[in-house]
């Protein structure tokens, strides 16, 4: 069943879900902003859909293989923390009727609610993910060390499946993009990506061959000798505001080319 959701705002929006009777919700332990009092709040080291989730079910349900959820539990608490997500994830229940539950993301920026069918998942970069629905599983997916390292996006996300209602963030303006439209592959800047659907492909190309042109980008270009490459026939998110390192990674790519846009003036 669909949460009901509302978003407010412009540049810097929240997002309010209304959950019903029977529904659940969990986000992101630094998401979380307000909730109506009949909402119960509960932390929770396991995450639905997961092997810790599974086992937890059956260790109360026979009374028994607490150590296998516990390992099971270390397991999924050490991948969220290679993925530089929160350890533990808050779950909201209503209570004596519906209650309202609102969140907010990392950066001033827009969200997306995005409903799974059940035949499309969605991977997500790990800071864009906010709240989903207690239907919809969550996983770490590990595109690869030196993919990533090349990409300089990190080299995990987060992958969405089944069926509900998820909730992402971005920073700034979040734009909607379908490759297919554009000859089937978009180039991006690592820190661009938010999301995409799992008909979408990412991977990492050079720009060009190694000659004096990619050098000049490489040194000057503030995105270095790779771009990520979006490939594919499916919905993508990109956001107009870089995450903090990577705008800190760009200025500092620049500013080897500073001299020549300040004068003299500028080197004294």
């Amino acid at each position: 069943m669909t949460i009901t959701c509302k978003v407010a705002g412009e540049f810097a929006q929240n997002i309010t879900c209304q959950l019903d009777a029977g529904q659940t919700m969990y986000a992101d332990a630094t998401k979380f902003r307000w909730k109506t009092t009949n909402v119960a709040l509960e932390t929770r080291l396991s995450v639905p859909g997961g092997k810790a989730d599974t086992a937890n079910k059956q260790a109360k349900e026979s009374g028994g293989g607490f150590l296998k959820a516990a390992m099971a539990t270390a397991t999924e608490v050490g991948k969220r923390a290679l993925s530089g997500q929160s350890l533990a994830f808050q779950w909201f229940t209503p209570a004596g009727g519906s209650g309202l539950v609102a969140f907010a993301g990392d950066l001033p920026g827009q969200v997306r609610v995005i409903e799974l069918d059940g035949t499309t998942g969605w991977h997500a970069e790990s800071r864009a993910f906010i709240c989903a629905e207690a239907s919809v599983k969550y996983d770490i997916d590990f595109s690869g060390l030196a993919l990533g390292l090349r990409s300089r996006n990190g080299f995990i996300f987060e992958h969405f499946t089944g069926s509900g209602t998820v909730v992402l963030a971005g920073g700034g303006s979040l734009l909607e993009l379908n490759p297919a439209d554009y000859g089937g592959k978009i180039q991006v800047h690592g820190g661009a990506i938010v999301a995409y659907c799992d008909s979408v492909t990412f991977s990492v190309e050079r720009v060009g061959a190694i000659n004096a042109s990619t050098m000049m980008t490489a040194a000057f270009g503030g995105s270095g000798l790779n771009l990520a490459t979006l490939t594919g026939d499916g919905q993508v998110l990109l956001q107009s505001m870089l995450h903090r390192e990577f705008e800190e990674e760009d200025r500092q790519d620049a500013s080897g080319s500073s001299f020549s846009r300040q004068g003299l003036l500028g080197r004294i």
